[in-house]
C-alpha cells in the first residue's frame, strides 16, 4: 500500500520540473519505474551538456545531489512508513556532494528493532533503486548499532559526522548526531592518528607520489582524500560545521583559497573523468589525460603537447595541496596532540630553536631580517637528525617570505656557500631538497629547477615528471652508500665510497634533465644551466668542466651499453676515448644507474645491471691499457680460443675434434664470444655430431642462465640449425609466443652451411627465467616445432597489445649507416611497441633480401629503439644514399601499415 498523494519535495530544483513528474506518477499512465528513469535519463544529459558549455562544477555537484535527494524523497514515499524509521545520507552524498558515478551511500535508521511490514518496504525501496540504476550503497542499523560500530571503525565514525536525513522520521537522525557529538566514540587524538594513518596508507598505496604517469585524482597525494582528510579531523576537532568557519584560525585567508580552487579543478576533472568513462573512474588514464586536455581547450604548441600543457598544470595544483595538507596536519597535530603538555624549547641559534624535536624560527621576523634563513633551516635539519620537522607557523612563514630569493638573494655568496654545505651534508640531503620543493624553496633558488616542476612526457617510459624524477635522482645517488647497495648496486656503491667529491655528482643528477621542454637537446641546453651554476657558486674549474660534461653525456653509457655491441674492442676504446680517464668513467656509470633507477622501476633488471658493469669493466680495462694501445683484434682471438680450449680438455675433448668445428666458424665468434660461450656451444655441436665428420643434422637448441661474467642478466637460448633465411623470425615468434623478450641476439654463419645463434632473453617482469626444467624444456620444444616450418615460414604474433601500448601510435623511423671499414650496416628502428614486433621485422628483412648479424633490443616505454647489424644477401654491407633512403622509407612504411589483427 502507497500514499494517494507523496508530499512535495520543497528545496527548489530549477532544472527538473517536479510538477510534471509528480503528474506522471499520479496519472499511472507509465509504471513509476518507468517515470524514475526518464527522470534520471533527462536529468543526466541537461548536466553533461552544462558540463561541457563550462558551468560551474560545484553548481553541478550539489545539484546532482539534490536531485537525487529528490529522486529518494518520492522512492520512499511509494511505501507507508511507520515512525521512528528515516532514510540518511552518509559520506560524501551526505555532505551534498555527487559526481555523475559517485556512490551514493545510504542509511537506513531506526530508533529500535525493526517489525516485519518495516523489513519488506526496505527490501521493495532498495530493490526499487537497484533497478533504477542508481549506484548505492546502502545499510540498515538502529541508532544503537551505529554508535557501537562508530567506536570501532573509524570509516564508519566519519561517515556519520558527515550524515543527514533526506526523508522519513527525523527524529533518528538527530538522536544519532547527539549522541555521535555528546559522547565523541573516538577521542580527538585517537581520531586525527587514525586519519592520519589512513592517509599515509593510501598514499603509499598510491607509491606515495603526487606526480606519476597516470595518477589517482581522489586517492594520491594532494588529491581530494587529502583535503577531505583535513576537513574530517578540523571538525571533528573544532565545533564547525565548515572550514570557511576556521579561516582566520585553522586557515589563512590564501590557504582557503588554494585549497577551495584545488578542490573545485579536481572537481571538475572528477567530474569529466566520470562522463568519458561511464563509471566512478579516479584514475587519469592516458587516453582520458588527451580527452579532457582537448575539452579543457588546451593545444597543441611546437614545444609541449596540450596534453603535457593541461597535465603539467594539475601535478603543479596537487603540489600545492599537498604542501598545504602539510602544513595544515601539522598545525593540528601541534593543537591535538600537544595541547595541554609540557614542552622543552632549545636554542640552535640566534635565529632557529628546538620545540620538542621540530625546528622553528625564535621570532617571525627571522627571514625578514635574515632572507639567509630560509636556506639556513634546511641545511640545520641536514645537520640534525633529531629535528623531526617544521612546527606549521615556521612553514607558514618560510610560505610567505619564499619571495625574498631573488636575483640578489642568489648572487650573495654566503648563500651559494649555505646551499654547497647542504649538498655536502652526510645525510639527510634528498629529504631536504624534498622538503625545500614542496615549500617552494628550490624552485626559487634554482629558477630552471622551477620551470620543470610539474612538467610531463607523455610517454611509458618517463614515469614521473621532470622534478621528481630528478629527486629521486638524487636519491638514489646517497643510497649508494647504504649497507643495502652493496648487495644491488656493488660498482656504484664502491665508486661512492672513493669519490673525491660527491657533490659534483650530485650537481649533475639535480641538472642533467633541467632543459627538458625547451626545444632541442636537452643534453647540450642543460650544460649552460649548469655552468652557471658552477660558477655562482664558485666551483674550481676542473669541477665545473666535470659536472658540465656529465650533463652533457649523462645518455652516453646506457645508449652504448644497450645500442653497441660492447663485445667489441672497438666499441669499447671509442667510449674510452670518450670518457677520458677513471673519474669520469666512475661519475657517469654513478650517474647512469642512479638515472635509469628513477625513470621507470620497470627498467633496472638485471639485464641492463649487466651491460653497464661489462662496460664499465671493459673501459676500465681500457684505460689501464692506455688508450695508445687499443687491444689487438688477433690478440683478442687468440687468447679467447686459449681459454677455451682448456675448458674443453677439461671435459675430455680433444684439440684435433674442437679444431675441426672451430675451423668452420669465422673470426667474428670468437672476438665476440666469450671463452664459456665457445666452450659451452663446441662442446654441445661435438656431442651432437660425434666423431664423425660433419654432416647435416637436426635442429640442436640449448638454455641456460648466464653465470657470472659476461650478460648474467638474462637466459641464453642457443640455436644451431641449417642456415635458412627464416630462422631469426622462427625463433624470435616462438620466444614471442612464449612470453619471452630477446634483448640481444648474435648470429654466425659457419662453412658447414650452420648458423649459430645465441639469443639473450627475460621473462615478462624482465629477468631471466628460473631454473625450471619444465620451463627450459617448453622453450626447446616451441623452437624445435617454429624452425621446422623454416621452409615455409609465415607466422606472426597475434597478441592482444595493451590498453597503453595503444593510445601511442608512434610513426616509425629508420636509420642506414655504414662506415669505411665496417663489415655490416647499422640499422636503428624506432617504432611503437606491440606483440611480434621482432617477428614483423625479420620478415622485412626477408622480403628485401638482407641478412641479420647482431640484434640489440631495447623497449622504452611505448617505443623500441633496436638496432642491427646487417648485409645483402652477399654479406656485403649495403651502400648508395638512394637505395639506402628508400630502404629507410618502406621499412617504416611496412611497419606503420602493418596492424596485427587483435585476439578478442
Amino acid at each position: 500500500m502507497q500514499p494517494a498523494s507523496p508530499p512535495y519535495f520543497e528545496r527548489p530544483l530549477f532544472f527538473f520540473d517536479q510538477a510534471r513528474f509528480r503528474k506522471d506518477l499520479a496519472t499511472g499512465n507509465k509504471p513509476p519505474l518507468q517515470v524514475f528513469k526518464d527522470a534520471v535519463s533527462a536529468a543526466e544529459r541537461q548536466m553533461a551538456e552544462r558540463f561541457r558549455e563550462g558551468e560551474d562544477v560545484s553548481t553541478l555537484v550539489h545539484e546532482r545531489a539534490l536531485f537525487v535527494d529528490c529522486l529518494l524523497h518520492y522512492a520512499w514515499h511509494q511505501h507507508l512508513w511507520k515512525p521512528g524509521i528515516g532514510l540518511l545520507a552518509v559520506g560524501g552524498y551526505g555532505r551534498g556532494e555527487l559526481h555523475p558515478h559517485s556512490d551514493i551511500d545510504l542509511l537506513i535508521l531506526s530508533d529500535g528493532s525493526l517489525d516485519a511490514d518495516s523489513v519488506d518496504n526496505i527490501e521493495q525501496f532498495v530493490t526499487f533503486l537497484w533497478d533504477l540504476g542508481l549506484d548505492i550503497g546502502h545499510s540498515v542499523r538502529s541508532v544503537k548499532e551505529c554508535l557501537a560500530l562508530a567506536a570501532q571503525d573509524i570509516t564508519v565514525a566519519t561517515n556519520l559526522t558527515e550524515s543527514r536525513t533526506i526523508v522519513g522520521d527525523e527524529k533518528p537522525g538527530k538522536r544519532l548526531a547527539m549522541d555521535i557529538d555528546r559522547s565523541k566514540p573516538w577521542p580527538a587524538e585517537a581520531f586525527f592518528l587514525a586519519k592520519l594513518a589512513e592517509q599515509e596508507a593510501r598514499h603509499n598505496r598510491q607509491q606515495a607520489a603526487e606526480n606519476i604517469l597516470e595518477p589517482n585524482i581522489k586517492n594520491a597525494p594532494g588529491g581530494l582524500r587529502d583535503i577531505q582528510t583535513i576537513t574530517w579531523v578540523a571538525k571533528y576537532f573544532f565545533p564547525v560545521r565548515t572550514l570557511k568557519q576556521l579561516q582566520g584560525r585553522l586557515l589563512t585567508e590564501e590557504e582557503f583559497v588554494i585549497l577551495r580552487s584545488g578542490e573545485t579543478f579536481l572537481w571538475r576533472l572528477r567530474y569529466g573523468l566520470h562522463l568519458l568513462a561511464g563509471r566512478a573512474e579516479e584514475r587519469l588514464l592516458f587516453d582520458y589525460q588527451r580527452a579532457l586536455a582537448k575539452q579543457f581547450g588546451y593545444l597543441d604548441t611546437d614545444s609541449q603537447l596540450a596534453v603535457e600543457q593541461f597535465m603539467h598544470n594539475y601535478y603543479r595544483i596537487v603540489m600545492s595541496l599537498r604542501e598545504l595538507n602539510d602544513v595544515l596536519l601539522q598545525y593540528l597535530s601541534e593543537v591535538i596532540l600537544q595541547r595541554g603538555r609540557a614542552h622543552t624549547i632549545t636554542p640552535i641559534n640566534a635565529r632557529f630553536q628546538l620545540y620538542d624535536d621540530a625546528i622553528e624560527v625564535t621570532r617571525p621576523q627571522v627571514f625578514s631580517e635574515h632572507p639567509s634563513a630560509l636556506l639556513e633551516i634546511f641545511l640545520l635539519m641536514a645537520q640534525n637528525p633529531k629535528i623531526t620537522g617544521v612546527r606549521a607557523a615556521t612553514i607558514r612563514l618560510i610560505r610567505a617570505h619564499r619571495l625574498l630569493i631573488n636575483e640578489d638573494f642568489r648572487a650573495n655568496p654566503a648563500n651559494s656557500a649555505l646551499f654547497m654545505q647542504l649538498l655536502r651534508a652526510p645525510r639527510g640531503l634528498s629529504s631536504q631538497l624534498t622538503r625545500m620543493t614542496r615549500y617552494g624553496i628550490l624552485g626559487r633558488y634554482l629558477p630552471e629547477f622551477g620551470r620543470v616542476t610539474g612538467q610531463m612526457q607523455h610517454d611509458l617510459f618517463h614515469i614521473y615528471t621532470v622534478d621528481a624524477h630528478t629527486l629521486q635522482v638524487v636519491r638514489n645517488m646517497r643510497s649508494f652508500r647504504s649497507p643495502e647497495a652493496q648487495e644491488r648496486f656493488p660498482i656504484a656503491a664502491e665508486i661512492l665510497g672513493r669519490m673525491r667529491h660527491p657533490e659534483l655528482l650530485y650537481i649533475a643528477g639535480l641538472y642533467h634533465d633541467i632543459a627538458k621542454g625547451r626545444g632541442g637537446d636537452h643534453s647540450k641546453l642543460g650544460v649552460v644551466d649548469a655552468g652557471n651554476f658552477c660558477q655562482r657558486h664558485q666551483l674550481p674549474a676542473r669541477d665545473q668542466r666535470l659536472v658540465c660534461w656529465l650533463v652533457e653525456k649523462h645518455l652516453l653509457m646506457s645508449q652504448v651499453s644497450q645500442k653497441q655491441d660492447i663485445s667489441d674492442p672497438e666499441v669499447v676504446h671509442a667510449f674510452a676515448r670518450e670518457v677520458g680517464d677513471r673519474e669520469h668513467l666512475d661519475y657517469l656509470y654513478a650517474l647512469t644507474v642512479a638515472d635509469i633507477n628513477a625513470t621507470n622501476p620497470e627498467l633496472w633488471n638485471s639485464w641492463r645491471a649487466s651491460l653497464l658493469r661489462q662496460l664499465y669493466q671493459a673501459t676500465q680495462h681500457a684505460l689501464r691499457r692506455g688508450l695508445e694501445n687499443p687491444i689487438d683484434r688477433e690478440e683478442i682471438i687468440d687468447e679467447t680460443r686459449s681459454q677455451a680450449l682448456e675448458k674443453l680438455s677439461a671435459l675430455g675433448l680433444s684439440k684435433a675434434a674442437v679444431e675441426s668445428i672451430w675451423a668452420q666458424m669465422g673470426e667474428d665468434y670468437f672476438v665476440r664470444e666469450s671463452a664459456d660461450n665457445i666452450s659451452w656451444h663446441t662442446a654441445a655441436i661435438h656431442e651432437l655430431h660425434g666423431s664423425a665428420p660433419l654432416e647435416r643434422i637436426d635442429t640442436l637448441v640449448l638454455t641456460r642462465n648466464s653465470g657470472p661474467g659476461e650478460h648474467d642478466g638474462a637466459t641464453q637460448v642457443f640455436v644451431y640449425t641449417p642456415d635458412k633465411a627464416n630462422v631469426f623470425a622462427a625463433v624470435v615468434t616462438g620466444l614471442d609466443l612464449l612470453n619471452l623478450s630477446v634483448h640481444d641476439a648474435r648470429l654466425y654463419n659457419s662453412a658447414s652451411g650452420y648458423t649459430l645463434d645465441t639469443f639473450y632473453v627475460l621473462d615478462e617482469s624482465g629477468q631471466p627465467l628460473l631454473d625450471e626444467p619444465q620451463r627450459l624444456q617448453q622453450i626447446r620444444d616451441t623452437l624445435q616445432r617454429e624452425l621446422a616450418l623454416v621452409e615455409d615460414y609465415s607466422k606472426v604474433i597475434q597478441r592482444r597489445t595493451s590498453r597503453r601500448l595503444k593510445m601511442f601510435e608512434l610513426e616509425s623511423r629508420a636509420h642506414l649507416s655504414s662506415e669505411p671499414g665496417d663489415h655490416y650496416s647499422t640499422l636503428e628502428i624506432t617504432s611503437a611497441d606491440r606483440p611480434g614486433l621482432l617477428a614483423r621485422i625479420a620478415r622485412i628483412f626477408i622480403a628485401h633480401g638482407l641478412r641479420l648479424h647482431n640484434a640489440r633490443i631495447s623497449t622504452l616505454g611505448e617505443r623500441v629503439e633496436d638496432v642491427f647489424h646487417i648485409t645483402d644477401a652477399e654479406g656485403r654491407p649495403l651502400c648508395g644514399t638512394e637505395a639506402n633512403r628508400a630502404l629507410e622509407e618502406a621499412i617504416c612504411r611496412e611497419l606503420d601499415d602493418y596492424r596485427a589483427p587483435q585476439q578478442p
